[in-house]
C-alpha cells in the first residue's frame, strides 16, 4: 500500500462558465489528466457543492466533473461546501490516517481558493503536501489578476511551510 495519495479538487463544469471572469493556465485540464493518466495510488475526487441557483448546485449541469475525470477510478468520492476537503461530506483526515497515508499530491480548482487552504489544512495536519500548481487554475478577483493571485499561492505555501511546488512535468 502507498502511502501517498492524488486529490483532485473542484475539477468541475460549472468553472467554464463566462461568470466567473477571465482565467488563467489554458492548460490546467490537460496537466490534470496528464497527472491523473499516470497515478497508480489511491484516488480521492472532491466536489464543490454551492447553494441552489449557482453554476455548481447539485443536480445543475456545471456540478458535474469535467470530462478529463471521465474513466478515472477513484477510491473515494464527496463533496464539500466550503474551501477546505477536509470538512466535506467525508472525515477526510479518518479516511487519510486510517490508511496510512502521509502524503498529499494537489491538483484542481481553483487555486487561490479550495486548493491552497486544502494545502494549508494538510499542512497543519501534519501531511507532507505537494501542490502540483500547473494543474490548477484560478479567476481574477477585485484588483488582482488570475496570474497574481496564482504566484501568491504558490508563495504563501512554499513560503509558509505548507506545501511543496511542483510542475506536472517534475512529478511526471
Amino acid at each position: 500500500m502507498t502511502n501517498r495519495v492524488l486529490i483532485l479538487i473542484d475539477v468541475q463544469r460549472g468553472f467554464d462558465s463566462p461568470t466567473w471572469g477571465t482565467r488563467n493556465n489554458p492548460d490546467a485540464e490537460a496537466n490534470i489528466a496528464a497527472l491523473l493518466g499516470a497515478w497508480t495510488g489511491p484516488l480521492v475526487l472532491v466536489r464543490h457543492d454551492s447553494a441552489p441557483g449557482y453554476s455548481l448546485s447539485p443536480g445543475q449541469e456545471g456540478n458535474r466533473f469535467k470530462p478529463e475525470l471521465d474513466g478515472a477510478v477513484p477510491d473515494l468520492v464527496f463533496a464539500k461546501e466550503v474551501n477546505s476537503a477536509f470538512h466535506g461530506e467525508v472525515d477526510l483526515h479518518a479516511w487519510l490516517t486510517n490508511r496510512g497515508i502521509t502524503d498529499i499530491v494537489l491538483a484542481g480548482i481553483q487555486t487561490n481558493m479550495c486548493v491552497e487552504t486544502t494545502a494549508r489544512v494538510a499542512g497543519n495536519l501534519g501531511y507532507r503536501v505537494q501542490v502540483v500548481l500547473d494543474a490548477t487554475f484560478t479567476f481574477g478577483v477585485e484588483d488582482f489578476t488570475a496570474d497574481e493571485l496564482y504566484r501568491a499561492t504558490a508563495t504563501n505555501l512554499r513560503a509558509g511551510g505548507f506545501a511543496e511546488i511542483a510542475s506536472t512535468k517534475d512529478f511526471l
